[in-house]
């Protein structure tokens, strides 16, 4: 009997021990589900955009000339921040003069290509804010900067040549957006003047009328006389002959009397 209590109060005392252990340990912590990972970046490529979007052969040929392309789609591929492009459409480009362009080095061109460019994604209501913060940076760096500036909702970009206006917005999800502009951003730093427009097309001549037409001197010299002028010319004719008679008659007269004499 001694035995079988001593066991019965051991197991007793383990079966306390245990239920007080189990009692004090702290509760599991409750996790919240973790959050939905963010949508990956809808990156664009931008030659193809380019080619399909609207009229900026002119422009795409001058990226792919200098390989400033490869530049453009590595800041929105490869940055957190993102590209805001500004593109010229072909007639904007139609309205320089030739030579401006191609009097260039290509240094300058590729500077003139990146001029184009904020090294940062811009929407569209970006700008009322971006419009405070003039002079923003282009992706030429140094000098290279533009005022924007928010009139209503009509934004500008202002170079120092020339004062341009975002048309239309031609891609617009981040990290790339891509404005249309009417005119083609020139920088101080490359144009010490204002570079000259294109001549306009010459007007078609004007026909004129054959009563607008002036006579030739030829038919005003040979043009007959007035009818006054005629008539005074007939009268002074016999008056001139009458007198001439009339004096060889007085002279024969006066030298009959003297022979008669």
């Amino acid at each position: 009997m001694g035995l079988s209590s001593l066991f019965c109060a051991t197991a007793l005392l383990v079966s306390l021990i245990s239920s007080s252990a189990t009692a004090q340990s702290p509760p599991a912590p409750f996790l919240p589900p973790s959050p939905a990972p963010a949508p990956a970046p809808h990156f664009v490529n931008l030659t193809d955009l380019l080619s399909v979007a609207g009229p900026f052969n002119a422009f795409l040929n001058y990226l792919l000339q200098t390989q400033v392309i490869d530049t453009f789609q590595n800041q929105a591929n490869d940055t957190k921040q993102g590209i805001t492009l500004f593109v010229p459409s072909n007639a904007a480009f139609a309205s320089l003069e030739r030579s401006d362009l191609g009097n260039l080095t290509q240094d300058q061109l590729k500077s003139l290509l990146l001029y184009h460019a904020f090294p940062k994604y811009y929407s569209f209501s970006d700008f009322t804010n971006l419009s405070n913060s003039n002079p923003v940076s282009t992706m030429a760096g140094g000098q290279y900067t533009l005022n924007v500036t928010d009139s209503s909702g009509l934004i500008h970009v202002a170079s120092s040549w020339s004062n341009t206006k975002i048309i239309s917005s031609v891609w617009a999800t981040s990290p790339t957006a891509v404005y249309q502009i009417n005119r083609v951003l020139l920088p101080l730093a490359i144009f010490s003047s204002d570079p000259p427009l294109a001549p306009a097309p010459a007007p078609a001549p004007e026909t004129t009328k054959p009563s607008d037409v002036a006579p030739p001197r030829s038919e005003i010299a040979s043009a007959p006389k007035s009818s006054e002028s005629s008539t005074s010319g007939a009268r002074a004719l016999p008056y001139s002959s009458g007198a001439s008679l009339f004096n060889h008659l007085v002279c024969a007269l006066f030298g009959s009397l003297i022979l008669v004499l």
